[in-house]
């Protein structure tokens, strides 16, 4: 073994040349001890000429990182390594950036004195490349999403935004239509026109009549003033009529009206109007069914589906959960100024379980949740909504890679949950002292708060 340990330690040199990522070894007065090759062609392309031992650090990893604190001290002051750093090493002479991740290490001698640092850095900037060619094929506008029903979806509305075509988009609550519209009206020739909604399910049959063709002064009782409908307010561009299967039969005659001819008047109105608008209608209902039983009228059905998108539940979509969960997780940390960075494989497991009544939107509720639980850069299952965290405890831990680690893991989350995040009381509840309860989070992997929620 010795032999062997000696035969490592003689031929480092080799090993560290012979990886892919960049290796730059530095001593405490930062400068250069050691510079592998990958580490040389990365510097060499963003314009870094002295990469020899010897040169000072700053002049050599002259990444954005080192604008705001140098990462070796801070690793050095810490005593902690930090893992995928995000930085830029911009060419001074063309202008051109090449985006690494950064890692760091502390280097020491046999007594374990720290003697210097070390930086591990890869080149992303192809990876972030790919990244953002799969998010622009996987989106649709703001529509995030690869399973082959959504991508189809997506696909039907790329090749009908460009016309004029009325569209009809079916789905359950939550599943995004309002989004399917906005994305539609983006990329289509009116998009600097305006983009005008209703939710025909939430005014009653005057007040609807009233809001989309709008009335005259006098109509009826508070009908003070003439007032526009949402149809002139989108001329020139479109019209989206969410939920339009609760619509009354009165209300049904005039909308066909206006589908067949671009004519309305204003209730109370005697003097006919006309609009160019495009419309744009969505709704949970079957409206071939609710045609059938005599609900909705059967021509305006047929003058309403001459484009008609169907979207898929999550619960047929599952394989989007992780692709949504990050695009959550990238939201409300710009929305609540967070850095949560990751959702731990049981948190995600459990998500992946779950068949989303609420579609899209409850699991981006469900993430929210998570984040004002979450006060470390990790979501887990303690973070979840109460009713995923009270699943089958046992089958849980059972399926992960170390059962026991994970029960005792969930037994100390509930005790905590239980005392408030008191450390004294959960320590009396479970019969250990409050360092033991502190080393076993830290072992475990359970961030403390800064205070009880």
């Amino acid at each position: 073994m010795e032999k062997i340990k000696t035969l490592v330690r003689l031929n480092t040199d080799t090993i560290l040349n012979g990886i892919a990522d960049g290796v730059v070894v530095m001593g405490l007065d930062h400068k250069v001890l050691f510079v592998n090759r990958a580490a040389r062609e990365i510097l060499k392309r963003a314009g870094v000429d002295r990469i020899s031992p010897g040169e000072k650090c700053r002049d050599v990893m002259c990444h954005s990182a080192c604008t705001l604190d140098c990462l070796i001290n801070t690793t050095i002051k810490t005593g902690e390594h930090i893992y995928n750093y995000d930085a830029v090493l911009e060419n001074p002479r063309t202008g051109g950036k090449t985006e690494i991740s950064i890692n760091t290490a502390l280097l020491k001698d046999e007594t374990g004195k720290v003697i210097g640092g070390v930086e591990i850095f890869r080149d992303v900037s192809l990876i972030k490349g790919l990244k953002d060619e799969l998010k622009d094929r996987f989106s649709f506008g703001s529509i995030i999403g690869r399973n082959h029903k959504v991508l189809e979806v997506n696909g039907l509305l790329r090749e009908v935004a460009p016309t004029d075509a009325t569209v009809l988009i079916l789905g359950e609550t939550g599943t995004g239509k309002e989004l399917r519209a906005h994305a539609v009206h983006r990329n289509s020739p009116r998009k600097d026109g305006p983009f005008i909604r209703v939710n025909c399910a939430a005014l009653s049959e005057g007040l609807l009549e009233s809001e989309i063709f709008g009335h005259v002064k006098g109509a009826f009782t508070g009908a003070i003033a003439d007032k526009p409908g949402r149809f002139e307010l989108a001329n020139g561009g479109t019209i989206f009529l969410d939920e339009i299967g609760d619509i009354s039969p009165a209300t049904q005659v005039k909308l066909l009206r206006i589908l067949q001819e671009g004519e309305f008047e204003r209730v109370g109105g005697t003097r006919t109007l006309k609009a160019d608008v495009r419309i744009i209608a969505a709704t949970n209902k079957d409206l071939k069914v609710e045609a059938a039983n005599g609900r909705f009228r059967e021509d305006l059905y047929y003058r309403l589906k001459v484009i008609t998108v169907t979207l898929p539940p999550l619960r047929e979509s599952k394989d989007d959960i992780p692709l949504l969960t990050n695009h959550f997780i990238d939201k409300f940390n710009k929305k609540m100024k967070r850095e949560i960075t990751h959702i731990s494989p049981q948190a995600l497991e459990i998500l992946m379980e779950h068949d989303y009544p609420g579609n899209i939107r409850e699991l981006e509720h469900i993430i929210e949740h998570a984040f004002v639980r979450c006060h470390g850069k990790t979501i887990a299952p303690e973070h979840l909504p109460p009713e995923f965290r009270d699943m089958d405890t046992v089958e849980r831990v059972l399926a992960s890679d170390k059962p026991l680690k994970e029960l005792e893991r969930e037994t100390i989350i509930r005790a905590l949950d239980d005392a408030g995040w008191k450390y004294q009381e959960c320590s009396r509840k479970l019969g250990i002292s409050r360092t033991t309860l502190w080393r076993k989070m830290r072992d475990l992997g359970i961030e403390k708060r800064k205070k009880a929620s």
